[in-house]
């Protein structure tokens, strides 16, 4: 059952990967210059073992600090979550969210049109992991919040006093989970814009992230809001990162750089962001 939300997902993409013409190779609805993005690519990854190294320097609570952790503390919004603890919910979690990372791009080589522009296709998803990446790791470096496990008795005290447990905020396996699934939905639908099989696709996107976030709050891992941002983010960023390379959205619009002096004789500088309308 854990793995129900990733094989339907595996099975809309397939029943929208059904026969095609391949006479002629069709264009891609994606720009992407391997000397602008992968220089982004790579600023991505740095960023993100920034993050990382802050993530490792953070300070692990101590069972004293436990012991005076109170749920009534914790905002009514996400109450019922604290305490939580479960290893088995741990692990549903696991296989769905590393599950999604490889199934979700996977099955778009499926459909010959994408199959045939996978070499971009993959620059993109690496790209769109990287961004929702360096965003994680940079918030989770630099917030600490008590995950849910700590609130209760279940879990081991070794759990408790470890770096980890302040990492709650935010979902982490929820957001890269999103970002798997709404990127393929994104680029599925870029490619197959007039496809019968977009609802399916799309559900399937928003519903494995939304059984990640089940099974992390079961396990006492995030609160509902740690979820909900991730969510968000994941979602977003699986989106966003793909239209933005979308081809002829530039139309009407032109970035130069300038400068000049101010009505008090001050010197400014920046660039000039025009849209045509």
């Amino acid at each position: 059952m854990k793995l129900l939300a990733t094989l339907t997902l595996s099975g809309s993409l397939l029943l929208a990967a059904g026969p095609q013409a391949t006479a002629q190779k069709a264009p891609s609805p994606y720009q992407t210059r391997f000397g602008v993005d992968a220089p982004i690519s790579l600023g991505l990854g740095a960023v993100s073992g920034v993050g990382l190294y802050l993530i490792q320097q953070k300070t692990s609570l101590t069972e004293a600090d436990i012991a005076k952790l109170n749920k009534n503390d914790v905002p009514k919004f996400d109450r019922f979550v604290a305490g939580n603890y479960s290893e088995s919910a741990q692990t549903a979690s696991d296989y769905l969210c590393y599950g999604s990372l490889v199934v979700a791009p996977g099955l778009l080589a499926l459909n010959s049109d994408i199959r045939a522009r996978y070499g971009q296709v993959a620059g993109l998803y690496l790209q769109t992991m990287l961004a929702t990446d360096a965003i994680f790791t940079m918030t989770v470096g630099n917030v600490s919040r008590y995950r849910p496990f700590t609130y209760g008795s279940d879990a081991p005290i070794s759990k408790g006093t470890s770096v980890i447990a302040t990492n709650s905020f935010f979902a982490g396996h929820t957001a890269h989970t999103a970002t798997a699934t709404f990127f393929a939905a994104k680029v599925f639908h870029d490619f197959n814009p007039d496809s019968p099989a977009e609802p399916f696709v799309w559900g399937a996107a928003a519903v494995v992230p939304a059984a990640v976030a089940y099974y992390r709050m079961e396990a006492g891992k995030h609160f509902l809001s740690d979820n909900i941002v991730g969510y968000a983010l994941g979602a977003t960023m699986g989106i966003v990162v793909p239209q933005l390379h979308k081809t002829g959205r530039r139309a009407g619009l032109s970035i130069v750089p300038m400068q000049g002096v101010n009505v008090n004789g001050f010197s400014y500088g920046g660039l000039l962001l025009t849209k045509q309308l």
